[in-house]
């Protein structure tokens, strides 16, 4: 993901001018990365390594949205729509 991308991610999804660690942030970056490797993924179907770390960057969103949708089920609810994700 180059600079100016995830630059845009985050000013798209934060809070605040400075918020670049929320979850709300994080989940989206990760998702911008997930989307990435799986374009990869369909062109290089037997490169294991990136499909592992592809794997790991899902479990870890998994764990940030379980934790949003505990904590506050309004903002998780509203990524979910924006990013367009299944529950």
């Amino acid at each position: 993901m180059k600079r100016a991308q995830k630059k845009k991610v985050i000013s798209k999804f934060s809070k605040h001018e400075k918020d670049t660690g929320s979850p709300e942030v994080q989940v989206a970056i990760l998702t911008e990365r997930i989307q990435e490797v799986q374009d990869h993924l369909t062109v290089h179907p037997k490169d294991n390594h990136s499909r592992r770390g592809l794997l790991m960057m899902v479990g870890k969103r998994r764990k940030l949205l379980n934790y949003m949708r505990l904590n506050d089920k309004d903002s998780y609810e509203g990524l979910i729509t924006k990013l367009k994700l299944r529950k």
